[in-house]
Formats: structure tokens, C-alpha cells, sequence
């Protein structure tokens, strides 16, 4: 009995399917990377009004969150009931941290105030 090595059980070769995959993950790097320098970019040249360019970064910034879902999380916008759990307890627990981060350091803030004389 012989047996073909490397050979995927749907049929695909698992060469050409390593480099798929490489292909995207470099495509989601270059991507990720280009919607990081240039709001950097953007905020070093361009003098532009602090209201537009926080929409501006804004933008960039989720932009960059579907790319990073996208290609890293290989999570696909079709309606998958498990993708969007894991999206949702992703955002509750990011809340979590930033809301008790801001929470402790405002404390630590009202704490280490100087008394007035």
C-alpha cells in the first residue's frame, strides 16, 4: 500500500497552499503597515486642523482592525454565529481593561493630588 505524502485531504496541493496563505499574511503585513505610517506621516507633514485629522486616524484606525480580522484572525465577514461571539467577548473584554484602567489611574490621580494651602 502506498501512500502520497503532502498530499491535502480536499485535493489541494499543500505547497501551493502554504504559499497562499504566506501570500496573505505579507499582504496583511504591507497593509497594516501602510495604514500605520501614514497617519504618522500625515500628522508630521500635513498641518492640518486637529477635528480632521482624528477623523482621519480614526478611519485608518478601523481600517486597520478589519485588516488585522481579516488576515491574522482569518476571520471572514460571512455570517458565522462563532465569529461574531469571538468578536463580541474580543470588544468586552478590551472594554474591561480600558474602562478599569482609566478608573485606576484617575483614582491614583485624585489620590496623589497636592492639598491646597
Amino acid at each position: 500500500m502506498s501512500e502520497q505524502p503532502n498530499v491535502a485531504v480536499d485535493g489541494a496541493d499543500p505547497v501551493q497552499e502554504e504559499r497562499r496563505e504566506f501570500r496573505s499574511y505579507v499582504w496583511g503585513a504591507g497593509m497594516a503597515l501602510l495604514l500605520t505610517v501614514v497617519p504618522f506621516a500625515l500628522l508630521h507633514w500635513a498641518r492640518l486642523p486637529r477635528s480632521p485629522m482624528v477623523i482621519v486616524i480614526s478611519v485608518f484606525a478601523l481600517v486597520q482592525i478589519l485588516i488585522h480580522f481579516r488576515y491574522f484572525l482569518h476571520i471572514s465577514f460571512a455570517h458565522k454565529r462563532e465569529d461574531l461571539q469571538l468578536i463580541l467577548f474580543s470588544a468586552l473584554l478590551l472594554t474591561i481593561m480600558v474602562a478599569g484602567t482609566i478608573w485606576i489611574m484617575a483614582s491614583l490621580a485624585l489620590r496623589m493630588a497636592m492639598p491646597a494651602s
